[in-house]
Order: structure tokens, then C-alpha cells, then sequence
């Protein structure tokens, strides 16, 4: 399966039920993706790695909740509970997910000014993580996403993809999805319009 990459995305126990910004089911996608692992040569994964002070964070942000939006340099910005704080327990990869498989773990959202949701660029669309120059180095350009959540960090992945000239598929069993007004709807949508399979 030369040229094919497994990337999964996000699966934290912050994301999963009890953590501190869990997906509903979001623990339902690792048997599903344990399995795919074993289908591919090459798997990577990312892993939101947020300082204790993060920007997108509601508690920096004095009388803002968890879900408001708010401006910040680079565009609009939702504001979120505390969650996958650089090494704590909810920072971790699920306990049953088989990520010694990976190749390649890549951390975003560690710079504190600005957030992350894609595996390829923070959220200005400028700043790269580097995971477009090692997948051509690599020659790695046929990419299946899954993780969490579809609506944010997979989608917004998948996209990026697509813009680097990747050919993309989301397998949509192998991730859950947070839908917060609709936001489910509007990103499968972006991705079917970008040219992401949805399979």
C-alpha cells in the first residue's frame, strides 16, 4: 500500500466520554480504528497538545464561556473547556488505541496564541506543522482520515489535504462528531464540495 496514510486524528481521553471536552461515542471509534491500522503500511497520528494557558481556552478569557466565540488576530475563535493540557492524563491517547503503530506523532496547538484544529496548519492557514513536506518526502498522497471530531479536527484535516493536491477520504464510522449548531451538516458539506470521499 505504498503512496496510502492512515491518519487519526485526536483520539484523546479529553475528547472521549469523561474528559474535559468528550465526543459523544468518541471511545466507540478506537476498535474501528485499531482495525484500520492493520489494513495500512503507514499510520500517523496527531495529538492536540495545548499549554495550560491556551488562548482558545474560555478560563483566559474573563467573563467568556466555554463555546463562545470571540475575535482573535487571525479570524474568528471558539472558546473551549481546558482540555489536552501538554502532559495530562486527558493529553494521553485513549488506553486501547494501538498508537505504537504510528510512524509519526504530530502535536498541534501548542503555540498558546493560536489554536489548531487541522493536522497540517494552525488556524491563521499559514503556519505549517510539517506534515505536508514528510508526506511528499514520504510519497504518501492517497490519505484516509479518522478521529475526532468530524466536525472540527477531521474535517478541517481533510480539507487542508485537498488544498496541499492530497486525495482525501473520510471514513465517517471511525468518527464522531461534536455538532454544535449545525456544524455537522455544514462541514461534511465543505468536505463533499472540496472533493473529500465520505466514505
Amino acid at each position: 500500500m505504498a503512496g496510502k496514510a492512515l491518519i487519526v486524528i485526536d483520539v484523546q481521553n479529553d475528547f472521549c466520554p469523561g474528559g474535559a471536552l468528550a465526543v459523544d461515542g468518541g471511545d466507540e471509534v478506537v476498535p474501528v480504528i485499531n482495525r484500520l491500522m492493520g489494513e495500512f503500511d503507514h499510520v500517523i497520528l496527531t495529538q492536540d497538545w495545548h499549554p495550560a494557558d491556551h488562548s482558545s481556552f474560555a478560563s483566559q478569557h474573563a467573563g467568556k464561556a466555554p463555546f463562545e466565540d470571540i475575535e482573535m488576530p487571525y479570524g474568528p475563535q471558539r472558546l473551549w473547556p481546558d482540555h489536552c493540557v501538554q502532559g495530562s492524563p486527558g493529553a494521553d491517547f485513549h488506553p486501547e488505541l494501538y498508537w505504537t503503530r504510528a510512524e509519526l506523532v504530530i502535536r498541534k496547538g501548542f503555540r498558546k496564541a493560536i489554536d489548531s484544529y487541522s493536522a497540517f496548519f494552525e488556524n491563521d492557514h499559514q503556519t505549517p506543522t510539517g506534515l505536508t513536506g514528510y508526506l511528499r518526502e514520504r510519497g504518501l498522497d492517497d490519505l484516509t482520515f479518522v478521529g475526532l471530531a468530524t466536525d472540527f479536527c477531521v474535517a478541517y484535516s481533510a480539507l487542508d489535504a485537498r488544498r496541499q493536491g492530497f486525495e482525501a477520504r473520510v471514513i465517517m464510522d471511525a468518527c464522531r462528531g461534536i455538532d454544535l449548531a449545525g456544524s455537522m451538516a455544514a462541514m461534511t458539506g465543505k468536505m463533499e464540495d472540496a472533493g473529500v470521499v465520505l466514505a
